[in-house]
């Protein structure tokens, strides 16, 4: 299984980075999206802020036409407060489900966060989804590298 990791130092607190991992705020930042959603949207229950970032919190992307199906969906399933996070990503393709784990770790050093981004695609249709697998990850690590850039942009204003 492939596997994608880039890092990017951030002027701003591991608390400050974390806020923008919520994932009703990723699209404010990550670009690849643009044409699949215009907004996330959680699915399970949000009380409180912290709620946003908790394990088995879930959401689903809003397409950008109203009335079109929703086909991406999210999951958290780990997380320690501005330290890491990791959801699950999925979407309904060609007679399967693909999938990709996307790891988020802070690390506080001077004057800021070290940001690591670690994606892990999970690919369906067997033999051919190893076959096309490593073309989805070159696609995957331009989208992480611009979207870590625009994200340091973002909180260094």
């Amino acid at each position: 299984m492939g596997r994608v990791e880039r890092s990017i130092e951030i002027k701003a607190s591991p608390e400050k980075v974390w806020e923008m991992l919520a994932l009703d705020r990723l699209l404010e930042w990550q670009l690849g999206f643009e044409k699949e959603m215009k907004s996330v949207e959680y699915t399970s229950e949000v009380s409180t802020p912290k709620d946003k970032y908790r394990m088995g919190a879930t959401a689903h992307g809003i397409p950008p036409k109203q009335g079109e199906p929703i086909n991406c969906h999210f999951e958290i399933t780990e997380s320690l407060e501005n330290e890491k996070i990791t959801h699950r990503l999925w979407e309904k393709v060609y007679r399967g489900t693909m999938a990709v784990l996307i790891t988020y770790i802070l690390e506080p050093v001077d004057g800021g966060t070290r940001l690591t981004l670690v994606g892990v695609p999970e690919m369906p249709w067997g033999i051919l989804g190893k076959i096309i697998e490593p073309l989805i990850l070159r696609m995957g690590i331009k989208d992480y590298e611009r979207s870590l850039k625009n994200l340091k942009s973002i909180l260094e204003k």
